[in-house]
């Protein structure tokens, strides 16, 4: 393991991986708080601060361990939950699926601003690399952010879509899975199938939207 390559790439993708973290959790508190539960507001998580959404473990620890196991070819981290009790929400079955989609729409959202930043960056003939890979990185960890999240299983927030958009029995069979649903999707994801059925479409179709919208700052680069 090259340690100058492993400092060049945590300097790169720290502040795209914080703010990823930091405001699709945010997000979710943020809609919830405007939905009707205040508990992710009472417990100071409707914040830009990174510092109350870093997990010790899934934030840090596991993303740098993973990195050294696998030489930079798998990497997988987590920040801690926004509390929401969907039960204090207005109208809990549709409101959740507003909950659960705050949080991969702030990704969504991060990424087309992260790719606004590199267009304006080459537009105003910035060459520096460190910038201009930083926006690249901004970019990816918030399209892998988005897909992956919207993956269809509890706990994900794709899950938590699926349950409020299924009829009343499907959902409550959908929902006993949040219990090993973690455990579910990292076989998944260790197998290969997530990747292949599930992100590499998903993230083709997101980057194919991200052109579309960020068409105006491409041409406004030339």
């Amino acid at each position: 393991m090259d340690i100058n390559h492993l400092i060049q790439t945590v300097a790169i993708y720290a502040l795209p991986v914080l703010f990823a973290i930091t405001a699709h959790e945010a997000a979710h508190g943020f809609a919830a708080y405007h939905l009707g539960d205040k508990t992710a507001w009472q417990l100071g998580r409707v914040t830009l601060n990174p510092v109350p959404h870093i997990d010790p473990v899934g934030t840090i620890l596991m993303p740098l361990l993973l990195y050294f196991a696998t030489s930079g070819a798998f990497l997988f981290g987590y920040a801690k939950p926004v509390p929401v009790r969907f039960g204090s929400l207005r109208n809990p079955k549709r409101d959740m699926v507003w909950v659960a989609l705050a949080g991969p729409g702030a990704n969504l959202f991060q990424a087309v601003l992260w790719g606004a930043s590199m267009y304006l960056l080459h537009g105003m003939g910035v060459s520096e690399p460190f910038f201009l890979k930083m926006c690249e990185a901004g970019i990816l960890v918030n399209v892998v952010m988005f897909a992956f999240n919207l993956f269809p299983l509890p706990p994900l927030d794709g899950g938590r879509i699926l349950v409020g958009l299924l009829p009343y029995q499907q959902a409550v069979a959908v929902s006993k899975v949040e219990p090993w649903g973690f455990f579910i999707v990292m076989a998944l994801v260790i197998m290969g199938l997530v990747n292949t059925l599930w992100m590499q479409p998903v993230m083709a179709l997101t980057f194919g939207l991200l052109d579309l919208l960020l068409y105006p700052f491409a041409a406004l680069a030339r």
